[in-house]
């Protein structure tokens, strides 16, 4: 009897979110369609990021050929009429047919002193600009196209290969600060108040080493993905690297000597450490490695931010969609966690129980065959980013372009409605301090 009156319990209580998948209806019932804007191509669309202000609906979307010829640049595009985005400019990268293998791959924007600026990253392989690291627009103009600028280019010469990922941060001191991937052994931060100054070659403003990993040289490790956030309680910046050997957590409060706290390494099953990001309060941490089978995995660092240990080896719990897969990137809005999950489209989970992840929406975004020639299971979902202000979702699929969503329930984000510091990937560019 109490067996069955569990079972009936959790027939009751079950979401529509598990309503079976079809490609006629590829999505749960929770989480409908906006807008969406093909942007052509196969497999030829990356990252994308959303401006935060509701005043400026502006989305940009890295354009890349990933594994045939396609666009290298950016398009932004217009989200004023939501259910019909408009794409407003398709920028691109000069002498198109001679850069081969990738192109714009991520895509980040700041404010500064009432401007409006974004950052395309770029990483090229072979061809004319294998030093091009990124290109700094000034959009300040939009929606007219014609007021797109670009101010500057970051080119790192001695590291070619340009940065695969970035990630745009206001630090405590105040200023915006780029972080990139390089090549080699660390990751680079950039002063860019300097940079849009135009004093490109005095804007490195640190360096955050990979630790060492056993039996690989510093110039054979590099970081994958980037964040930042500031901790209140301790008055720290900190870094959430994942790379060579797994996930670590640096304090760069002080940018010339950034300080190793955390390392996750020695974790089952993950020798390359993906995306890595926090909960609002740094005590868990959502944490990608991007192969086939591979969840996303929990990890609680409680006794590491007390002190009692440097190093965590096991997660609490972890999370897919489908095990056959992998999912690419994640934001975090705790307790929700968004998802760009390739073939599996986006995806809505829940860490209110962090031992027990629960879906709570999904839409496929490409319902198409995998690709076998990089990685069998990727094409379909790349970026994925959320506007705190009115909770809109974005997607960037590699394949079908853009796409905006809205999931029932949740109309915006900000931590002290969901009782957690007010921290996550979107930065606060007009308060005058942390």
């Amino acid at each position: 009897m109490r067996a069955l009156l569990v079972m009936s319990a959790l027939l009751v209580s079950a979401p529509h979110a598990f309503a079976q998948w079809t490609p006629q209806n590829p999505g749960s019932e929770n989480v409908s369609v906006v807008g969406h804007v093909p942007l052509g191509g196969r497999m030829t669309v990356t990252d994308m990021e959303l401006e935060q202000e509701l005043h400026r609906p502006y989305a940009y979307v890295g354009r890349a050929s990933i594994l045939e010829e396609g666009p290298k640049g950016m398009d932004i595009i217009d989200l004023s009429n939501p259910s019909a985005p408009n794409v407003l400019l398709r920028w691109r990268l000069e002498d198109q047919d001679l850069h081969m293998n990738r192109g714009g791959m991520d895509v980040k924007y700041f404010k500064w002193e009432d401007r409006y600026y974004v950052v395309q990253s770029f990483e090229f392989g072979q061809g004319p600009n294998t030093d091009l690291g990124a290109v700094v627009f000034d959009v300040t103009g939009l929606p007219d196209p014609e007021q797109v600028k670009e101010v500057t280019r970051i080119r790192v010469p001695e590291y070619p290969g340009g940065f695969h990922n970035i990630f745009i941060y206001k630090h405590s001191n105040g200023r915006p600060l780029l972080l990139t991937t390089v090549r080699t052994g660390k990751a680079h931060v950039y002063d860019l108040v300097e940079i849009v100054n135009g004093n490109v070659d005095g804007a490195l403003a640190g360096e955050i080493p990979v630790p060492e990993v056993t039996g690989r040289s510093a110039r054979a490790t590099s970081y994958h993905d980037l964040y930042a956030a500031y901790h209140p309680d301790t008055g720290e910046d900190r870094f959430y690297g994942g790379g060579t050997g797994g996930y670590y957590v640096f304090d760069i409060s002080d940018l010339k000597e950034p300080e190793l706290r955390i390392s996750l390494v020695g974790v089952s099953g993950v020798d390359w450490g993906h995306t890595f990001t926090p909960s609002p309060d740094g005590r868990y941490v959502v944490a990608e490695a991007e192969y086939q089978y591979a969840p996303l995995r929990i990890f609680d660092l409680e006794l590491a931010l007390k002190g009692d240990r440097t190093v965590i080896r096991e997660p609490i719990s972890a999370w897919t969609a489908d095990w056959k897969n992998l999912v690419h990137n994640h934001e975090v809005r705790w307790p929700y966690v968004f998802v760009s999950g390739y073939l599996d489209g986006l995806q809505v989970f829940t860490l209110e129980d962090p031992l027990n992840p629960r879906t709570v929406g999904y839409y496929d975004t490409y319902i198409g065959p995998p690709t076998h020639e990089w990685i069998s299971v990727i094409n379909g979902a790349f970026g994925v980013d959320v506007r705190n202000e009115d909770g809109l979702i974005a997607v960037s699929d590699m394949t079908t372009g853009f796409w905006t969503f809205r999931m029932d329930g949740f109309d915006g984000w900000d931590g002290a409605s969901y009782g957690v510091p007010d921290i996550s990937s979107v930065q606060k560019w007009d308060d005058a301090a942390q």
